[in-house]
């Protein structure tokens, strides 16, 4: 494994959008005792099905701790591949790499992940162990990496179509825990260089009370080149619905890098989901304090769904418009099988199934070239 210090762009790579073509996906193997309630047991079970559910059409490494290593192994079946590697928590969005692809090879991107703010705001210390996550799968995955650790970045909120269209929030990328001395514009050309894209439209906000400072992947996600879905609530009273209604406007007037207008399909968010007192219970402090309390608003999103080879894996939430959003998808995937996977037990960690996966572009003989 070779570590690069060009721009992927340069080299001629770029981010391929999730509905192509995958060599695989990775997963890390939940345990942290503060993130996952009761042992992380309920949530375990969660993650072996969205496992299951992605292997279906598509390879998947899980990486466990060596605490968990064989119940990880015991719990997933014998053709997911599980490998020890220790790291902090388990969102392997945000700081596996962000692989690129010249449309015959990949290199993986290590960005610096700080736990989604640092020391301003993020949310556990430390977190060295999952920032060296990056550099660790690329040598699993024997692909060179190009090292953008100067750079705070976290793969959930960056979505691209692969046709030179990145979308990104404000609310996120211009925190003032990930890259302070830098602006809007130096931004959006790392972006630029990184992902190989030519446009990058910047929502403002997403979904509320998402403690990942506002990512893109809670609130919208392509579906194909020019269209896309976005989290909806028709409530006005809902916090929701002024930071959905301003992702639709923006989105409205805008077009991606090819001059084409967006079409933008509603999927309607569950009514608010609350986190329990026994919920909460069952989750250890940090440094004194609870991580939940009682009542808490979970940033609940139905666009936080995986899109593998032959599925798009969505999350439930025992809501009534579960199954409303379970046939959106359907028919805005129609060669792709919609498999949902009751989520709550991984929201209560802080994210959803987008957020614990990370997809590997399809390589070398696979993509036919």
């Amino acid at each position: 494994m070779n570590v690069l210090h060009t721009n992927p762009a340069d080299d001629g790579f770029y981010m391929p959008a999730e509905f192509s073509p995958h060599y695989g996906c990775i997963l890390i193997f939940p345990e942290r005792s503060d993130s996952w309630q009761y042992g992380a047991y309920a949530a375990r079970k969660a993650f072996v099905q969205v496992c299951e559910a992605i292997a279906k059409s598509e390879r998947v490494t899980v990486c466990a701790s060596a605490r968990q290593y064989e119940n990880a192994r015991r719990m997933l079946p014998p053709h997911i591949r599980v490998v020890e590697m220790s790291s902090d928590d388990s969102w392997a969005r945000d700081y596996a790499p962000t692989f690129v692809t010249d449309g015959n090879d990949i290199r993986g991107i290590n960005w610096s992940f700080n736990a989604w703010g640092g020391l301003v705001d993020g949310l556990y210390f430390p977190w060295d162990k999952d920032d060296r996550m990056a550099r660790k799968l690329c040598d699993l995955y024997e692909k060179d990496m190009y090292d953008m650790s100067g750079f705070v970045l976290e793969g959930g909120s960056i979505h691209v179509d692969g046709e030179g269209t990145c979308i990104t929030t404000e609310a996120c990328l211009l925190s003032a825990g990930r890259n302070p001395d830098m602006t809007r514009n130096e931004i959006e050309d790392k972006l630029k260089n990184c992902l190989g894209v030519k446009k990058v439209i910047w929502l403002k906000r997403g979904i509320y009370n998402d403690e990942t400072n506002e990512h893109v992947d809670n609130i919208c996600a392509f579906v194909r080149p020019a269209e896309v879905v976005l989290a909806w609530t028709d409530d006005k009273d809902d916090p929701q619905y002024e930071l959905s209604m301003s992702c639709y406007e923006i989105l409205s007037r805008e077009t991606d890098a090819k001059g084409r207008p967006f079409r933008i399909h509603k999927l309607n968010c569950p009514k608010p989901v609350t986190i329990t007192a026994e919920e909460c219970e069952g989750l250890d402090t940090m440094d004194f304090e609870p991580t939940r309390t009682a009542g808490e608003r979970l940033a609940a999103s139905y666009v936080n769904f995986y899109i593998s080879n032959g599925a798009v894996v969505m999350p439930f939430f025992g809501d009534p418009a579960d199954e409303p959003a379970r046939a959106k998808l359907a028919e805005l995937f129609p060669d792709r099988k919609v498999i949902p996977v009751y989520a709550r037990d991984i929201l209560i960690g802080g994210g959803n199934i987008h957020c614990i996966t990370q997809q590997i572009p399809i390589f070398g003989k696979e993509s036919g070239r």
